[in-house]
């Protein structure tokens, strides 16, 4: 439970619209919480900066936070970039140039505003979080701190479009996503007479953001640019990044903290895509304090000792029944000094015959070939919360895939870090991936999925320069499993489930391919922890929430249909948001998804991404409606991407528009 905070040490005034006018001469909007005093006494800027609208879709979360780091010292600024929400211009794609530019040129008028003390520091989840550590690459002078929650390190093997090599679906689903997102109109109040100029604008350049995507099919320069792992040196503000076990971008903690010269502490989570202040499962923490301990240090220069906090904070999950609507995760916090910690140690494990793991290992002749429907209880790419979207019981994945279990433990197994996985196999085609699980297999049977990696073994080598396989030759490959924190009970299975197919987490292989696997070992990260908590966050706090009313309630659907007559499986997704009205200027909004992900079992060009999107929009007699409607499917050579997008204004359409894009399949 957040607790609420309405006393602060400093009187709190907000701008809901202040410009921050460009060289170039574009407007952009930002809203700002800081002291009442701060001519007097100028304060730290803190910004964040992303296309998410500050007016509507951030708002709820926006009015949690900013209000606190103002009350305790900070100008907290929420900038709207170039083409969304309440700002002027267009955008493009994400974290290009522009983005970047016009975030350098924020941080440089925000440091010279008489209420600043010429000190800034930069926050964010998920785009913000990229975009703040991309910034930081570029060392504005005035930027001296970042919080990042969620981000990435490398944007092609470790985000949504194409992890280990694997084309993901969320790929094209980011597309229709963002194709919404940017398609609504700014605020009239705010935009004036010229709000539906700025819409059409923005409707008649909208991008088909999938046509961009799926034409880098390898890690080549579009992808290294905004990478940090290009260069980590690049950075010199002080980092503290936030991760959580049930999100996709866990990753980013460790790499950060291993890798980077400047200051920097990392904690992971056991959380969903979230601040970790509001996120699931719990337990939740206090986000709000550790970020203000980070900004006083390093934009206050307060001595208050964070530089000398552990480098590495981790949560190990204990064993607990699987459950993709998680509100709690039991476990225990491991505080590292060191990241790299001497506390863990690597221990080798062999796949042996049998489907034992563990044994003297040998050869081996275990074909691997999965039907193409595996994988939908492997949950969402980057889960929002408790609507079924993290990691179901993995029992049925298993008993389709290739699995090799440990015999019961006998003691508690700590598991810290990423696990190694080297394969000797052959394949009978050249193009196909191969997916590896660890699992935690309880006494009754049920599985817990505790880590996966992927790779396309296209990308065995190289991640630039991608080659076919040799069909029948026996290769080595070795895939990094995600990072992990994680505790199996006594009595107990560790389970390694290997298949050929994830749907609809990756796309399918234009055929269907068998491995035959020859041998293999399992490098696990042991860590040699205590059992109780290592270190203690506060409890969560926040700012008074929005002022508002529900008119319509949320509602979620997801299900698994199988039609018995064809085989054929669909997850089916649906995401009702409903709608509210901001009660402090009447702003009414709401959005509406629905995901159809269809295959049959024996056959990968049978696969089918459906997805529409509505945005709802409305203050008074007035109201605008924007709706995406997105279908993927693709065959042996080619991928098949249409997506329509419709704008309203009232019953009247406004604006249509047809995308239709046939990219050719290079090695995936």
């Amino acid at each position: 439970m957040v607790r609420t905070v309405t006393d602060f040490p400093r009187e709190v005034v907000e701008t809901p619209d202040l410009g921050i006018v460009l060289a170039d001469g574009c407007r952009l909007s930002a809203r700002v919480w800081m002291p009442v005093d701060a001519l007097e006494k100028p304060v730290p800027a803190v910004m964040e900066y992303i296309p998410y609208r500050k007016r509507d879709m951030t708002l709820p979360r926006d009015e949690l936070m900013h209000p606190y780091f103002a009350g305790h010292g900070y100008a907290a600024v929420r900038v709207d970039m170039r083409g969304c929400g309440d700002s002027e211009g267009l955008m493009e794609d994400e974290y290009t140039e522009q983005e970047l530019s016009d975030a350098c040129e924020v941080i440089a008028w925000l440091a010279a505003q008489p209420w600043c003390s010429g000190t800034v520091g930069m926050m964010g989840k998920s785009w913000g979080g990229f975009n703040c550590l991309q910034t930081a690459m570029r060392r504005p002078p005035a930027l001296k701190a970042v919080v990042t929650v969620c981000s990435t390190v490398d944007r092609f093997a470790d985000d949504i479009h194409y992890k280990g090599g694997c084309l993901l679906g969320e790929n094209f689903g980011w597309t229709a996503q963002m194709m919404s997102y940017a398609s609504r109109p700014p605020d009239p109040m705010l935009a004036g007479n010229s709000w539906r100029d700025i819409w059409l604008q923005r409707l008649e350049a909208q991008p088909f953001l999938a046509e961009r995507w799926f034409s880098h099919q390898a890690r080549d320069d579009y992808w290294k640019h905004g990478s940090l792992c290009e260069d980590y040196g690049s950075i010199t503000a002080a980092v503290l990044s936030f991760g959580g076990w049930a999100d996709n971008y866990m990753n980013t903690v460790s790499h950060l903290v291993e890798n980077l010269t400047a200051p920097v502490k990392g904690i992971v989570g056991p959380w969903v895509h979230q601040y970790p202040h509001t996120a699931l499962p719990g337990p939740a923490i206090g986000f709000l304090q550790e970020a203000l301990r980070w900004w006083d240090r390093w934009l206050k220069d307060v001595p208050n000792g964070a530089e000398d906090d552990p480098a590495y904070r981790a949560y190990m999950l204990h064993s607990a029944p699987p459950d993709a609507n998680s509100a709690f995760r039991p476990g225990h916090w491991v505080a590292e000094k060191d990241w790299p910690t001497a506390r863990v140690s690597r221990r080798e494990i062999a796949l042996s015959s049998g489907g034992v793991l563990g044994g003297q290992g040998g050869a081996l002749s275990v074909a691997v070939s999965t039907p193409q429907h595996l994988g939908l209880h492997a949950g969402e790419y980057f889960p929002m919360g408790g609507n079924g979207e993290m990691p179901g019981d993995q029992a049925p994945e298993d008993a389709l895939s290739v699995c090799f279990d440990t015999a019961p433990l006998g003691a508690p197994l700590d598991l810290l870090g990423a696990a190694t996985l080297t394969l000797r196999l052959r394949s009978d085609k050249p193009r196909a991936f191969v997916v590896a699980r660890l699992c935690d297999v309880a006494p009754d049977g049920s599985s817990v999925r505790i880590s996966h990696g992927m790779l396309n073994l296209c990308h065995r080598d190289s991640r630039e320069w991608p080659t076919d396989m040799p069909l029948g030759q026996e290769v080595e490959v070795t895939l990094t499993l995600d990072q992990m924190g994680y505790r199996l009970a006594e009595g107990h299975r560790l389970r390694l489930a290997l298949s050929t197919t994830y749907w609809p987490f990756v796309w399918p292989s234009a055929e269907a391919a068998t491995l035959t696997l020859a041998g293999g070992t399992l490098d696990l990260p042991i860590h040699q922890g205590g059992t109780g908590n290592e270190w203690t966050f506060p409890e969560p706090e926040a700012a008074r929430g929005w002022n508002h009313r529900v008119i319509r309630p949320e509602a979620y659907v997801r299900r698994v249909e199988h039609d018995i007559i064809t085989g054929r499986r669909t997850l089916v997704m649906e995401a009702d948001a409903g709608d509210s009205e901001n009660l402090d200027h009447g702003w009414t909004f709401g959005d509406t998804v629905r995901e159809r992900w269809g295959i049959d079992p024996g056959d990968p060009l049978s696969a089918c991404l459906e997805i529409e999107w509505e945005q709802r929009l409305a203050r008074d007699d007035w109201s605008a409606r924007t709706q995406v409607s997105a279908r993927m499917t693709a065959g042996r050579d080619v991928f098949h991407l249409r997506a329509t997008l419709r704008a309203l204004e009232g019953s009247e359409e406004v604006f249509s528009r047809e995308f239709a894009r046939d990219i050719p399949r290079v090695h995936v």
